[in-house]
């Protein structure tokens, strides 16, 4: 099952002198994710790497470090904690003393898994839109069941016969939701995806 983020999160660790800040926040699209990195990057820091993932798409860059010794760690982390929809930068000041390959992926791999472990989540639904239309007369019934299907409001209109509902429901959810709202309105209700 898939997670995000919630908010900002952050969280820095010194490994042999050099120091390492791990930056990673939610975003919906790489162009947010290459905004993140601009807000968050350090000038006069060493290195400034990245990874994202957004679904199918995934980035990442080494920032003049060995290839593969910091951008793809920071994939795996993301990879690693479930997590979709995410961004981390790792910012390195280096200390003096060289880590060679396996300590940069360690590095920079653990720090950012160590961010994310850290990071408040939410679960990532698969979700349809649906569109909802009952009388007056069932609208109470109808609308006490929505909670119980994690099913939201996106908008809601009523006229001279009854409300339509626009709503958010994840997709497991809404074949079982449909049942429901036919047999509590007698096949009155109108509910198209």
């Amino acid at each position: 099952m898939p997670y995000t983020l919630t908010g900002l999160a952050t969280y820095q660790e010194d490994i042999k002198k050099s120091r390492f800040l791990a930056v990673a926040d939610t975003v919906h699209d790489p162009a947010a994710a290459l905004q993140l990195f601009a807000a968050y990057s350090v000038a006069d820091a060493t290195h400034n790497c990245w990874a994202y993932r957004i679904g199918s798409e995934y980035r990442f860059n080494d920032d003049g470090e060995p290839g593969g010794t910091a951008g793809r760690p920071i994939l795996q982390a993301i990879e690693g904690q479930q997590c979709d929809r995410v961004a981390v930068l790792v910012v390195r000041w280096f200390g003096g003393i060289k880590l060679g390959p396996g300590g940069l992926i360690r590095a920079y791999g653990g720090a950012a898994a160590q961010c994310l472990r850290l990071a408040a989540k939410e679960e990532l639904l698969d979700l349809v839109t649906v569109d909802c239309r009952c009388s007056f007369a069932d609208m109470a019934i109808v609308q006490s069941r929505f909670a119980a299907f994690r099913a939201t409001v996106i908008s809601e209109n009523f006229d001279g016969e009854g409300v339509q509902w626009r709503l958010s429901v994840p997709r497991d959810e809404e074949p079982a939701l449909a049942e429901i709202v036919i047999n509590l309105t007698r096949g009155q209700a109108v509910w198209r995806l």
